[in-house]
């Protein structure tokens, strides 16, 4: 039963937002119809043309002003005056009436507290004002006057409250869709954050071995009419390289793990591995020594994977642009932190001008210092005067964190 009225007043109220002029003619032929069976039974004698008039002028004024878009006060005032005009008549009912209680609803509930308590204290004063030089000019007392205000008092307080109402659940709705919003914005963010994670590890872990590749396609193609077995050989770097390129690879798309697991996959990679590391440069002619100062001990295993990375994408760059070079680790283990210094010289052995690289700003210089960032760290990268290449970074590991 509850959930048919509520659809019937859905309707009523989609029909009232589509057709206000019908709706306000319709609600003040309600009113006349009523304000005129009022007249009809307390009114001696009855229907006289000052209660027609005025029961009409009050009524069409809820149809009149809202349709020339005039102040709602108008309606009030035009319901009042309806009053006042109606008390000579000495009913002990006013017919006006409900149509002041409706013009003091549909007031309340477009004004702000202050003026609703303004206009029902005006209304109010105005009605006991008009009852008492009635009384006095008839010479009897009349208290139909006093009989309005509770009427009007009430209406007031009706139409606040709804506008109450519906003022707390338009914040509610509006707190609602900030928070929905909200929480799009995290997930965009979030998901814009993994893309960039997984950007990385991609161009680390994937782009290391392709590099690899390259390098020794390039060496296969010189060496095919001049050295077979050294051919083979770039061949057989080639097969592991990129035997490591689709495990790399197995393991990062690793990172799209599906709901509900519980332990994240990331790509390997740690200091434990360097030697291997080192090793697959070894194989493209890359002279890598590595030196560490400070007594190592175990890093956070975030720390452990990123100082990998940066080690490999330096050596990746180096291996790109500067063929045939040395290059030079430095670990340096402090109480807080750990150090990262990653030299090439620029140039192959036995050279006798430096040959400065090209700028390796891109996607994997940008890389390393979000990686750095990330953790806390800094990152910088660049040219060295003597020629070559520097990368330096700073990372915080503090003692005793283990994995």
């Amino acid at each position: 039963m509850a959930a048919s009225v509520q659809r019937v007043g859905h309707r009523w109220h989609r029909y009232a937002v589509a057709h206000p002029t019908a709706t306000h003619a319709a609600g003040a032929g309600v009113l006349f119809l009523i304000t005129m069976a009022i007249a009809a039974v307390q009114v001696q004698p009855a229907l006289t043309v000052p209660v027609f008039g005025s029961a009409l002028v009050v009524c069409a004024s809820f149809v009149v002003v809202p349709a020339l878009h005039w102040p709602t006060w108008l309606i009030l005032a035009a319901a009042t005056a309806g009053v006042i005009a109606m008390l000579p008549a000495g009913a002990p009912e006013p017919p006006a009436r409900p149509a002041l209680a409706a013009a003091m609803l549909l007031f309340s509930l477009r004004a702000e507290k202050t003026a609703v308590i303004a206009g029902s204290t005006a209304v109010s004063v105005a009605v006991v004002l008009a009852g008492g030089v009635v009384s006095a000019l008839q010479d009897r007392i009349a208290l139909a006057s006093l009989a309005t205000l509770p009427w009007l008092l009430a209406a007031a307080a009706l139409g606040q409250a709804v506008r109450a109402n519906r003022a707390r659940r338009a914040m509610l709705e509006e707190r609602a869709r900030r928070a929905e919003q909200s929480r799009d914005d995290e997930a965009r963010r979030s998901v814009q954050a993994e893309r960039l994670r997984i950007a990385r590890e991609l161009h680390d872990a994937v782009g290391h071995q392709v590099a690899l590749i390259n390098v020794q396609a390039g060496a296969m193609t010189y060496l095919l009419g001049k050295d077979l077995s050294k051919a083979r050989e770039s061949l057989a770097h080639i097969q592991n390289a990129s035997e490591a390129a689709l495990e790399e690879l197995r393991l990062t798309v690793g990172l799209l793990r599906q709901p509900g697991e519980t332990e994240p996959v990331e790509p390997a990679g740690r200091l434990d591995r360097l030697d291997d590391l080192i090793a697959s440069f070894a194989a493209t002619g890359l002279h890598v020594t590595y030196e560490i100062s400070g007594p190592p001990r175990p890093l956070p295993e975030a720390v452990d994977l990123t100082v990998y990375r940066l080690i490999q994408e330096s050596l990746t760059n180096t291996a790109k642009h500067a063929a045939g070079a040395a290059a030079t680790i430095r670990l340096t283990f402090t109480p807080a932190t750990l150090a990262l210094t990653v030299d090439d010289d620029g140039r192959p052995p036995h050279s006798s001008t430096p040959e400065r690289a090209p700028s390796r700003t891109g996607h994997g210089i940008i890389g390393m210092r979000e990686r750095a960032t990330t953790l806390g760290g800094r990152l910088s990268a660049g040219h060295r005067p003597e020629g070559g290449f520097r990368v330096t970074a700073e990372l915080p590991a503090a003692a005793g964190v283990t994995r």
